[in-house]
């Protein structure tokens, strides 16, 4: 029950919250998050990071295609993906990993 009011509270302040968007058109959040995840995967040829939540910073889709996951299981990628992820993890509710290896 406290895991539901938690989710409703958290729901509830993201509905109400003002989007607050830089002259790139990109939030704080997603600038953060494109930055950690450029740090941990050099080899990136794409990364994306947009906040679904409507600017809140609740909830993020990230778009990771790296070298760096050749011949890892997708499970396997995503917890890399997480693992560097893991301090701006503790503030959302939800998160959407899609993770790619580049074609040659």
């Amino acid at each position: 029950m406290w895991a539901v009011a938690q989710l409703m509270a958290r729901t509830r302040t993201c509905v109400l919250c003002r989007v607050s968007r830089s002259l790139s058109g990109r939030t704080e959040g997603e600038q953060r998050i494109t930055q950690v995840l450029k740090d941990r995967f050099p080899q990136a040829s794409h990364l994306r990071v947009v906040d679904i939540s409507g600017g809140c910073g609740s909830m993020y889709e990230i778009h990771v295609e790296s070298e760096e996951f050749r011949e890892k299981r997708t499970v396997q990628q995503h917890q890399m993906v997480n693992e560097a992820l893991q301090e701006e993890i503790k503030s959302m509710h939800g998160l959407r990993i899609f993770t790619s290896v580049p074609s040659q």
